[in-house]
Formats: C-alpha cells, structure tokens, sequence
C-alpha cells in the first residue's frame, strides 16, 4: 500500500533535496563512528569511498523506486547528477587550490559507479538482495575485502539511503508544472 505523497514540490527542488541529502555527511560520520577506534583500517579511504557510495546510491534509488511510467523519473534523475557534477566540480576546485593536485571528481564518481554496477551485473542472477553484493564490494573498493566493519558499514549505507530516497520520494509528489 503506498503513501500519500504530502507536498507538491518542482523537480528542481526535488533533485536540489535529494543532492544535498547524498552529500550530508551526518549520517556517515554516524556510521564510522561505530567502528572500534582500535584497528588497522585505513580510515581515510573508507570515509572517502562511503561519501561516494552514498551518491551513487541516491542516483540509484531515484531509478529504482520511480515508476519507469512516471515522467519525472528521467528528468528528476538527469537534474540530481547535474547537481551533484556541480559539487563535484567545486571539490575538484577545491582540491586543486589547497593540494596543488588535480582531479575530477565526477569522473571518481562515475569511475565508482561503472564498478559497482558491473558487480550487480556480475551477480544479478545470484542474489535478490543488492545490499548483500554491495557491502562485499564496497569493502574491495576500500582494500579491506575480508573485513566484517568494513562490509557491514558499506551494507548499512546502501541500505539506509536506498530506504531515505525511498521514504522522501513517497513523502513529496513532483510536479514539473510547480515552481518552488
């Protein structure tokens, strides 16, 4: 049984939510924290490779629990990863100001998102529960593929947001004819 969707919001102000939800950081700061401070783990990494799961799962979530008949889903989605190219964009300026060194940032992201989808490519047939590949696979991407706090904070941010984005698409109705 589905939701009443409560407000009526544009699809800009809809992908400016959902953009600046996959860039909040509160949430991951929550979810390292129940790491025990006694370990070898290259914390850096992982806090790093978290942020961009948790992007990529947005984006993903939007896909996933919009019908493909609902004509906002494509444009709702482009208007997400325009916005987050353009945090991406600042970082990469950012980064470049303060370190001298070079990258893209969105191009880090979309990287990330190639390899986690070929992994759910890999084992589509295999598994019903995407979580239970994406923890796995997240864990790898941090080089600590054999590690349980690894595997099961990748799982719980894939999990957690995919269920946020689901419960903020079936709280809001998007209508391209609103201006917020």
């Amino acid at each position: 049984m589905s939701e009443e969707k409560t407000k009526i919001i544009s699809r800009e102000a809809a992908a400016v939510n959902l953009a600046t939800f996959a860039i909040d950081r509160t949430d991951l700061k929550e979810l390292l924290s129940a790491v025990p401070e006694e370990n070898t783990l290259n914390m850096t990494t992982i806090e790093y490779e978290l942020q961009i799961l948790k992007i990529i799962t947005v984006g993903w979530g939007i896909s996933f629990y919009m019908p493909v008949s609902d004509r906002n889903r494509e444009p709702l989605a482009q208007l997400f990863w325009e916005n987050i190219r353009d945090v991406a964009q600042k970082i990469s300026t950012l980064t470049e100001t303060t370190s001298g060194t070079s990258i893209n940032y969105f191009e880090i992201i979309k990287d990330r998102l190639n390899t986690y989808l070929k992994v759910m490519e890999e084992s589509s047939q295999d598994v019903s529960n995407p979580a239970s590949v994406m923890g796995p696979a997240f864990a790898v991407t941090c080089n600590h593929p054999n590690d349980a706090y690894v595997l099961l904070t990748g799982t719980k941010m894939f999990t957690l947001t995919l269920g946020a984005v689901k419960e903020y698409l079936n709280s809001v109705r998007i209508d391209d004819a609103v201006i917020n």
